[in-house]
């Protein structure tokens, strides 16, 4: 069985695809023709899986044709350009209650061509709904990735490109590791080779000129490589104009970075023969600019298990996947967000308001880890704030005049981390600017001209240090237009060492039964403590042993009477993270502040 193709040949088909079909109006005369050159973006000959005009009876009603039908896999419905979606989705429903067992299709979709929604039947009322227009096809691949054979949910969270950069790093970590090179300096050395990786293929540094770099000028048998890699750290820390001028020709095409990610000097690592040909296999046989920022936590988190280091672990950190990401940051702040977004867009000046209002919002998870929360948020943001830029500048989108480092308002600056741990600290930082760099991406496709941030003037500010000590104010610099969100450590009462017992302790008044609340209870004794006298929302993941038994009357009285007001909350669910080992964790989120805001939400879930 032939292989399924790369994400990264389907994003370019998908491209393809939506130039030649963004004209697309009439359901009779280029509806299959679009079909046809949909399942093409897959690798996959429509007519070897579905039938076009596929009689079927209707619930109720006088038999009919299915537009499009791949048995036990998908209906297709298709209206014309402008023509509501919702009845073509009851037409689809009314086909499946008549269809066999055997034949009833897992997934809906219903298009107009300009915009394609998609309903996963297994999990429809919960994350099973996805509306996105034609052209964010190419980013939204994912959703899709039943029709080239990947199962959905692992396709969306684990993507093959994932897994093998992770193994692939992890060998160059353990092949280090295993000549006495390690400790922060090796850390930071993957930090560092991970962002050049990524550079060379998404644009921010040339096509390829990292590998060809150590390809071309260094040793076969290596043994310049480790001090040669030094000196590109070095210049990639220093202006182009303060470089000497004997400098290697080849290395003056590298641009200045700064950010200080190439600031701390670090001990000079030795290669041998197998070792460069491992770096040089990564960087080849990857197309890094594919990487998802969101799960780099597992990445790195799985360098960290196969190096026998298994202190998050103790320290109860879990790597949350991004579908519970999700669950926090649509109803916390997203979803009013894109309410928002939808009642100003035909008011040029009140659009311009919202605008500079997503650039003013800061974004704090005081227990990051590698930064898989503040990725997402920040992902989201952006994609929003593409939203209203396409409104705000839609008549001028290929003007030369437009400059789109000043009209792209929203930056990594917006957010704030705090992590116990400093390897996934300096993790979450480079997540950051990696996915700054894919969405500017994304920007220069619909603007059609190039905008890179280099060198790196702004950066979020991810504190190493300890929540539970620090002030947050000190950290976010003041208390207006916060968002404060995360997954604080899961350990349990019974798992907590002493001094974690007393920090939490400490949190409460007198430490009155604090003594058998979880750890997380003191993220959520310092969230209510910190957003007093403001209007600031907060959400965190947590084990489900906050919200029953003896915990609920010490913790939530608490809450309670400082005047928590909870604003949603999912009930009990099975947890699932991007790491390596998934643990049997069940979790609650919870999404308050002093105010009330809207309708109160309680989301459930048939199958904890």
């Amino acid at each position: 069985m032939a292989l399924p193709p790369t994400f990264n040949d389907m994003r370019i088909r998908a491209k393809e695809f939506v130039n030649e079909h963004q004209d697309d109006s009439s359901e009779r005369g280029e509806a299959q023709t679009f079909w046809n050159d949909f399942f093409q973006i897959f690798g996959i000959k429509r007519q070897s899986v579905g039938i076009y005009e596929q009689l079927a009876r209707r619930l109720g009603k006088a038999a009919g044709f299915i537009d499009m039908f791949w048995p036990g896999v998908l209906i297709v419905e298709h209206k014309s350009r402008g023509e509501p979606l919702e009845p073509a989705y009851d037409q689809a429903t009314d086909y499946t209650a008549e269809l066999s067992p055997d034949d009833h299709p897992r997934y809906i979709i219903v298009s107009d061509f300009q915009n394609i929604k998609l309903y996963d039947l297994q999990t429809i009322g919960k994350q099973g709904e996805w509306t996105i227009s034609l052209e964010e096809l190419p980013q939204k691949l994912d959703l899709f990735g039943f029709i080239a054979g990947y199962n959905k949910q692992e396709y969306v969270e684990q993507h093959p490109v994932d897994i093998k950069a992770s193994k692939q790093l992890t060998k160059i970590h353990n092949e280090l590791k295993q000549t006495g090179y390690g400790g922060q300096d090796l850390e930071i050395l993957l930090v560092r080779l991970l962002f050049c990786m990524f550079a060379e293929d998404n644009g921010v540094f040339d096509k390829g000129i990292f590998y060809d770099y150590i390809y071309s000028r260094t040793e076969e048998d290596a043994a310049d490589l480790g001090p040669k890699l030094v000196l590109l750290f070095e210049t990639l820390d220093k202006p182009i104009n303060e470089r000497q001028t004997t400098l290697d020709e080849y290395l003056q095409r590298f641009p200045y970075v700064n950010g200080n990610l190439f600031k701390k000097r670090i001990s000079t690592p030795t290669f041998n023969h197998n070792m460069r040909h491992s770096l040089l296999d990564a960087a080849r046989n990857n197309d890094w600019s594919q990487i998802n920022p969101a799960i780099f936590g597992a990445m790195f988190q799985n360098v960290m298990q196969e190096s026998g280091t298994e202190k998050r672990r103790e320290l109860g950190a879990h790597y949350t996947s991004e579908i519970n990401i999700q669950k926090v940051i649509k109803p916390l702040f997203l979803d009013t967000l894109r309410t928002e977004f939808e009642e100003s867009k035909h008011q040029f000046h009140v659009l311009s308001h919202f605008h500079d209002k997503l650039a003013s919002l800061k974004f704090l998870d005081p227990a990051c880890g590698c930064g898989n929360f503040l990725v997402v948020a920040y992902r989201e943001l952006r994609r929003l704030e593409l939203d209203v830029l396409k409104i705000l500048y839609g008549e001028h989108l290929g003007d030369p005049e437009i400059n789109l480092k000043s009209i792209v308002k929203c930056n990594v600056n917006q957010f704030y981390g705090i992590e116990f741990e400093e390897f996934p600290s300096q993790v979450a930082q480079v997540a950051l600017w990696l996915t700054d760099a894919q969405m500017n991406n994304e920007a220069q496709d619909v603007f059609h001209k190039p905008l890179v941030r280099l060198p790196l003037i702004s950066s979020a500010t991810i504190i190493h240090g300890d929540a539970l000590e620090l002030d947050w104010q000190e950290v976010l610099g003041g208390k207006k237009n916060i968002i404060i969100l995360g997954n604080p450590p899961f350990s349990g009462g019974k798992q907590m060492t002493q001094f974690q017992r007393d920090q939490v302790k400490s949190l409460f008044p007198n430490g009155t039964g604090a003594g058998v609340l979880d750890f997380v209870a003191g993220w959520y004794a310092k969230a209510i403590e910190y957003i007093k006298g403001t209007d600031i929302k907060v959400a965190f993941v947590s084990t489900n042993s906050i919200a029953q038994g003896e915990q609920v009357g010490i913790l939530w009285k608490y809450l309670l009477e400082y005047g928590a007001k909870i604003n949603f909350a999912h009930k009990t669910f099975r947890w699932s993270n991007e790491a390596s080992g998934k643990a049997a964790v069940y979790c609650v989120i919870i999404g308050f502040s002093l105010e009330d805001y809207g309708p109160k939400r309680l989301y459930e879930y048939a199958t904890p």
